[in-house]
């Protein structure tokens, strides 16, 4: 456990995402199989322990510690594998350097998943008091499954594409499928191997991605008969995949964007995948044939699994825009309007209502797709009007390709008082919000000298629900880098942060804020659990706003 302990005390210390990136890349070129092939495991949360959780290790530490003082000490600290890690009694005979190097990430790895209910906490316990203060703060991140050191899997396995010529998109498109230890994968990444057999009937394809649209610059050098114009709808982006297996049983996923399988919580949508392809759309809470508000889907959000009375409630379904594969054939290299025409043609031979069509908007000038970004009210009954963020602009000859290419599309979002933030610092509230982190920092890329870095634009401290408090709170105790009094700094990066959708009435130039920029009356609109930190908002989106936005003078 001492390089990997090492390897995630360094990533959790460092907050550039280069720095990270280089350091996964040294741990796989120098770590062999299969340590190396766990390690990825553990960073991409594909090791599960069915008898190592949480309650276990708590019990752990009751056993050992004063139940007062370890309460306080978690509330303090705010990680459970960071307190008890600290507060672990050493054993008298603490120092045996060689039994401590035998302890190594694939032994521990082997027994947790050979372990039965009885065995774990034994194991748990005999390696805490082996390992040192590190390496017990590692173990308990593998147990919890939570490492928290500012890695995404993107992240992990960009880093692993590194090791040859790859891209992070080849990787994906054979990680799903794959099972740890990945020895055939690190061979192809190394280019001493074979392109790894994918047999999962119904893996992620990388996701592609849209250009904010500059309004002032892009309708002049854009084409407008060049672009398919669609609703860009107000629910989150998702991939509906299902297939067979080789023995003819069915499988059906329901990935986000960033290819989290977030099937449990929706089986009424999986109810609906009796194809054999793989469809690219927006998942929304939808009744009649109607959008329901984003807020209706947000109850059903972040739930491993939903009850009967959710599903009722709030009833899930696709809004499809794409159609990535069917039966077996790959539809992306053809054009969009060829993919367009086939989903038209599939959406309507399914015929299933938890599955419809996202219609394209008529337009064939830019005076007509500002009409009908501007009021798209005009154009489609009241509910779905409500539930349209603006609009998204397709090439016609576009290939679906993974990653955000430039100038094939474009989104052009209807409200300019709303943006993507990562939230930095929480401060603890005040009267019934005393025993929450309910005040919040956050903040917007800008470019820097050593790259791209967040800079704190404002801070809200209401707009959400008490449910959603509950959340953030959790966020921020699980995710803390840094102390300054009652104020805490989160983990934020590239590739790990919470996005926080935050609404203002107008911007005033400000000359004692960082930014530049001072925000009226700002508050958080929802929270973006499904979009990765990196594609949150630019200062220069912001600062766009200063001069159509009408301010208050000061």
């Amino acid at each position: 456990m001492r390089v990997f302990s090492q390897l995630l005390d360094r990533l959790s210390l460092e907050p550039r995402r280069l720095a990270k990136e280089a350091l996964l890349v040294r741990y796989f070129q120098e770590t062999p199989d299969p340590e190396r092939g766990y390690a990825l495991a553990a960073l991409t949360g594909e090791l599960k322990f069915k008898h190592a959780k949480p309650a276990v290790l708590k019990a752990l530490i009751a056993e050992r510690s004063d139940e007062t003082l370890f309460a306080l000490s978690y509330d303090f600290v705010g990680d459970l594998s960071e307190t008890i890690a600290l507060m672990w009694p050493a054993p008298s005979d603490y120092g045996a350097s060689a039994v401590r190097e035998q302890i190594e990430l694939t032994g521990v790895v082997d027994a947790l998943e050979t372990a039965g209910k009885t065995d774990a906490p034994r194991l748990i316990s005999t390696w805490l008091d082996q390992l040192d203060e590190t390496g017990r703060w590692a173990v308990l991140k593998l147990v919890t499954g939570g490492l928290r050191v500012g890695v995404s899997a993107r992240l992990a396995k960009t880093a692993l594409a590194r090791l040859g010529d790859l891209s992070v998109s080849d990787i994906e498109e054979v990680w799903f499928g794959l099972k740890p230890p990945y020895e055939t994968l690190f061979a192809w990444a190394e280019g001493k191997g074979e392109r790894p057999d994918n047999l999962d009937p119904a893996p992620f394809r990388p996701v592609m991605l849209a250009h904010p649209l500059d309004a002032d610059r892009d309708p002049d050098q854009l084409e407008a008969t060049d672009f398919a114009v669609e609703w860009k709808w107000d629910g989150i982006r998702i991939q509906a995949a299902a297939g067979e297996t080789r023995d003819e049983q069915k499988v059906r996923r329901l990935f986000s964007r960033t290819g989290e399988d977030i099937s449990r919580g929706f089986p009424d949508v999986l109810d609906a995948l009796n194809f054999n392809g793989c469809i690219d759309g927006e998942l929304l809470v939808m009744e009649g044939g109607k959008v329901r508000p984003f807020g209706d889907l947000q109850k059903r959000l972040n739930r491993k699994t939903a009850g009967p009375k959710l599903l009722k409630e709030f009833p899930a379904a696709i809004r499809a825009y794409d159609l990535l594969s069917l039966n077996g054939e790959d539809l992306r290299p053809f054009p969009f309007d060829e993919r367009r025409r086939r989903l038209e043609a599939f959406v309507a031979d399914i015929d299933h209502p938890r599955i419809d069509l996202s219609p394209l908007v008529p337009a064939t000038t830019w005076e007509d797709i500002t009409e009908a970004r501007n009021t798209p009210e005009s154009r489609l009954d009241k509910e779905d009007a409500a539930a349209v963020e603006g609009l998204m602009l397709k090439r016609w000859d576009t290939v679906y390709t993974g990653g955000r290419p430039k100038g094939l599309w474009y989104k052009w979002k209807r409200e300019p008082h709303l943006i993507d933030a990562v939230l930095m610092y929480a401060q603890r509230g005040h009267g019934k919000r005393s025993s929450f982190y309910s005040d919040y920092t956050f903040g917007l890329w800008r470019a820097a000298e050593t790259g791209d870095e967040l800079v704190p634009v404002g801070k809200a401290y209401f707009g959400f629900t008490d449910e959603e408090l509950q959340q953030i709170d959790k966020f921020v105790r699980g995710n803390t880098t840094n102390r300054f009094g009652p104020v805490r700094e989160v983990a934020y990066s590239k590739d790990h942060g919470l996005v926080l959708e935050v609404a203002f009435e107008g911007l005033n130039r400000s000359s004692r804020h960082k930014s530049g920029v001072a925000m009226r009356f700002p508050r958080i609109s929802r929270l973006r659990w499904d979009k990765p930190a990196g594609e949150a908002d630019r200062l220069e989106t912001l600062e766009k706003l200063l001069n159509p936005v009408r301010v208050a003078s000061s």
